[in-house]
């Protein structure tokens, strides 16, 4: 089992030391001091959610009142299933958390969920209720960011208050401790894995993160940017491209580079080798050209938002972006462009969540932005890149850490990961080459220093990029990789992930003539290259 390193300043729950196994009904009794057991429910098999026979347990810690007057608390579920193999995941999710999301440990790149494999399962919502503010329209699940302890604990600290306690109860429970420990999520969730992975390297035999937001705060000032890009072209965002313009695009990447790993399928598996080929020149209209082309100003956005963000002086405040034929993908347009949710205006993620976070969690001091459609996208067109990026890293005495030292892994921009290695951990990232809100270009870049500065590196860790995909599943990818499975190998058997099968989804109509087909993921920097009737990984 593994031991925990809490975060510093948090202090440790009083552990329950079970020495035989508890019935679901009597769990709230063996909760440890400071935890509140609401339900303890022992479901059967048929579940409506997953089908499994457990015990389901809901309830929270750390109940306080904020600064801002409001009632906080990590809510939690914990699922611990009747046919248990000796497993605890703790379940990282997504957004601004805000909402205790069903514990069933599933998501890309998890393949059969956690829980139907045996695995026991916590989930949490960060220390927040997403709800808390319903009059406050669509900032009122970013408004926690008003509170520094709200912030930190949707930074860092929920896992670390609530990995101790999920252990203890999963204890008490089965009469003993769990044989492995595993952390997974993606998006913000891969994010809290990759801070999990520096601040409590000794709390998790494997951990799993999926296309990570691991400097979350820059990313968002992207948001601003891509709104500010888009808005020059067109009197809307909607308006700025069109879907056909974005299959153009789409359709002269592939031209340029979708030969490059050997095989025409639509997918462009050497990114790198990408980024060199494609010239976007190719898709400015010819003079008197009126079709199959954009205009400059298009093409000049769109060279903008892949060079990203940078301040009058030159300097980058995010990250650049790969040219991939994902940009085409529904996932892209409803992250960047056009959503289909009326409440939001039609206005993408970036522009109504996006723009709250940036303001309200994102900042220091925090911006009030009222919550209309209207007024959060212009919040983001007046965004001013000299004045605004450096709130980022502020820090005042009512926020006595900035929101990069609350949201990102301490040693982001200079990883080694030597303690996580020095306590035996395995870690596997993966990320979408297409994703439209997280650069992959960032990540890769994470990982190429993590091997410069640890050349053990690839002993303990792995990336793997997944050609086309967006931000999650969906796009022209083959997105069906069980990576958790590959991590649990790992971990357990000590057979280290090379070549991961995966598949295109059937069921996914983006994946035109390659649904259904068989590929692998390849360990970063190999890329998947086809040579006469095979399929091989090589760099």
């Amino acid at each position: 089992m593994k031991k925990l390193t809490l975060a510093a300043g948090l202090v440790a729950l009083t552990p329950v030391g079970a020495l035989a196994a508890t019935d679901c009904a009597d769990m709230a009794e063996a909760a440890p001091a400071g935890v509140t057991i609401r339900e303890a429910v022992a479901l059967p098999e048929g579940d409506e959610k997953s089908g499994v026979a457990q015990c389901l347990l809901r309830g929270s810690l750390g109940e306080r009142t904020g600064a801002d007057g409001k009632a906080y608390a990590i809510g939690f579920e914990l699922r611990l299933p009747e046919g248990w193999e000796g497993r605890l995941m703790h379940q990282f999710n997504g957004g601004n958390d805000g909402e205790v999301v069903a514990a069933l440990g599933t998501g890309t790149g998890v393949g059969t969920p956690a829980l139907e494999r045996g695995f026991a399962v916590v989930s949490s919502n960060a220390g927040h209720d997403g709800k808390a503010n319903p009059d406050a329209g669509l900032v009122g699940g970013n408004l926690f960011g008003l509170d520094f302890e709200a912030r930190r604990d949707y930074g860092y600290g929920a896992v670390a208050k609530l990995h101790p306690v999920a252990l203890a109860l999963t204890e008490a429970f089965y009469g003993e401790a769990p044989a492995h420990v595993y952390g997974y999520g993606t998006s913000n969730g891969g994010r809290h894995a990759m801070v999990a992975a520096e601040r409590m390297p000794e709390a998790f035999d494997g951990i799993l993160a999926g296309y990570p937001g691991f400097r979350l705060p820059r990313a968002a000032i992207q948001h601003a940017w891509d709104v500010q890009q888009f808005r020059s072209v067109a009197p809307s965002l909607a308006e700025s491209f069109s879907k056909d313009d974005l299959s153009l695009v789409a359709e002269r990447i592939n031209a340029a580079c979708d030969g490059l790993d050997g095989l025409e399928d639509g997918v462009v598996a050497d990114t790198s080798a990408c980024q060199q080929a494609f010239d976007p020149a190719v898709l400015v209209c010819a003079a008197g050209q009126n079709s199959d082309c954009l205009s400059a100003d298009q093409v000049a956005a769109l060279v903008a938002i892949h060079d990203g963000p940078t301040n009058g002086a030159g300097e980058v405040l995010y990250s650049d972006w790969s040219w991939d034929p994902g940009i085409a993908s529904g996932n892209w347009r409803f992250w960047k462009i056009e959503s289909t949710v009326p409440p939001w205006g039609m206005k993408p993620i970036i522009a109504v969540m996006g723009a709250g976070s940036l303001a309200h969690v994102f900042s220091t001091p925090p911006t009030l932005v009222e919550g209309s459609p209207e007024a959060l996208e212009a919040f983001l067109l007046g965004y001013d890149f000299e004045m605004e990026p450096p709130k980022v890293d502020a820090l005042t005495a009512e926020f006595p850490e900035s929101p990069m030292q609350v949201m990102s892994p301490p040693n982001a921009d200079n990883p080694d990961l030597s303690e996580l290695q020095a306590a035996g951990g395995k870690m596997v990232v993966f990320h979408g080459t297409a994703d439209p809100v997280f650069s992959f270009n960032d990540t890769a870049d994470w990982y190429g220093k993590l091997r410069e500065n640890n050349p053990a590196a690839p002993e303990f860790t792995r990336f793997y990029a997944i050609p086309g995909m967006p931000h999650g599943r969906g796009g022209n990818a083959a997105d069906s990789a069980d990576l958790l499975g590959a991590l649990i190998a790992w971990v357990e058997e000590d057979s280290a992930p090379e070549a991961v099968p995966t598949a295109f989804r059937a069921d996914n109509p983006e994946a035109g003539e390659n649904a259904g087909k068989e590929r692998v993921l390849c360990p970063w920097p190999q890329v998947l290259r086809h040579e006469g009737d095979a399929f091989h990984c090589a760099e």
